[in-house]
């Protein structure tokens, strides 16, 4: 390979002096040679990079860093496009980017059902409740019992014959799931079906290769919250569905409104379609030949997500605060937080996309 330097005249400071800005490539493995598809421009060289881009294998570099595998995105959903596009990150660095499309649907099951019809149903006719870590089934009997659950005799969310209230139109969906829900819906268990969704169509960005970063980014809301600037997707798992922030749980019991999720986690918005807020262990995975938990998804900063018990049901000991580790097999990676905590991960500890 060639090696190019390409500079550009910039003004550097207050006092407009021009200085040569350089394009510098990655140097993961300090062996002197930069990486051509990691790069940033700087008038000053950036600590890991080089001016060389002849690399073309970091595989001595002290960590195993694993780029995201495309494929696995089409083969759980062939409904997918994904493509290359360049991009840069958070941190300045200039290189490749996953563009994936989808349409919010996944393939690989079903989804709902939400709300059971009447208080006498069983477990099969509706989804499940994250509350204080635990995961409920949302069944006749829980919305029965909800006054004694929350111990608030407001709650009554069925009539005279059993049969409980549920939102029936597309318009009471979008009524129901604004934050200033007024008393109209009070007692409503709010359930968006599929047929709202028919015509959405979702972009997601990530790195094709993790950057790794001295120190991690927090989110808007959820643990180690409030950061700033940060995406608040926490990624993408491998059927196409978003693993969205915390749902907001107390605005919607505020409201005494239930919006119950499906077994895999799921509901519907009208805006933005199919996601998730738990990993229950029905989504389309990539087994692991050592026992290790299987990849589900991957964050926004390109790091695989995994599930959070290995095959022989056990949790990591060693997470860090964004629920991530290193291994030499899958490099740094996440680890899915347990279902009933409303949470998938943390932080991100690499540079996502601007």
């Amino acid at each position: 390979m060639l090696l190019f330097t390409i500079t550009f005249l910039v003004s550097c400071n207050e006092d407009d002096t021009m200085c040569i800005e350089t394009l510098w490539y990655e140097d993961a493995d300090g062996d002197g040679l930069g990486n051509p598809a990691v790069s940033q421009s700087a008038c000053e060289q950036p600590e890991g990079y080089v001016a060389d881009n002849t690399d073309t294998d970091e595989s001595g570099t002290m960590e195993t860093v694993v780029d995201v595998d495309g494929s696995y995105f089409t083969t759980a959903n062939a409904n997918i496009t994904i493509t290359k596009i360049p991009c840069t990150l958070s941190d300045g660095t200039e290189t490749e980017c996953y563009q994936i499309v989808t349409n919010s649907t996944p393939t690989d099951h079903q989804m709902g059902p939400w709300c059971p019809e009447n208080i006498a149903d069983d477990a099969s006719t509706g989804g499940i409740w994250l509350e204080g870590g635990e995961v409920y089934d949302v069944d006749g009997a829980f919305v029965e019992n909800l006054a004694s659950f929350y111990n608030d005799n407001t709650w009554r969310m069925y009539d005279a014959n059993g049969d409980i209230y549920i939102t029936e139109t597309e318009q009471d969906c979008i009524n129901a799931a604004n934050p200033n829900v007024g008393d109209a819906y009070q007692n409503f268990c709010v359930e968006c079906i599929p047929s709202y969704i028919t015509d959405i169509s979702q972009t997601y960005i990530i790195p094709v290769t993790p950057v790794k970063q001295s120190d991690p980014v927090f989110f808007a809301t959820g643990p180690g919250g409030p950061g700033s600037n940060v995406p608040s997707t926490r990624g993408l798992a491998l059927n196409g569905v978003e693993y969205s922030a915390p749902a907001p749980v107390n605005n919607i019991l505020g409201a005494y409104t239930l919006a119950p999720f499906d077994d895999a986690g799921g509901h519907i918005n009208v805006n933005q379609g199919y996601h998730y807020h738990a990993a229950t262990g029905l989504s389309f995975s990539i087994a692991q030949t050592d026992g290790h938990a299987a990849l589900i998804g991957y964050a926004m900063d390109g790091h695989g997500i995994y599930g959070r018990l290995d095959e022989n049901g056990n949790e990591p000991t060693d997470l860090d605060e964004c629920l991530g580790h290193y291994d030499e097999v899958r490099g740094y990676h996440y680890h899915v937080d347990a279902a009933g905590n409303n949470n998938f991960i943390n932080c991100l500890t690499g540079a996502y996309p601007n």
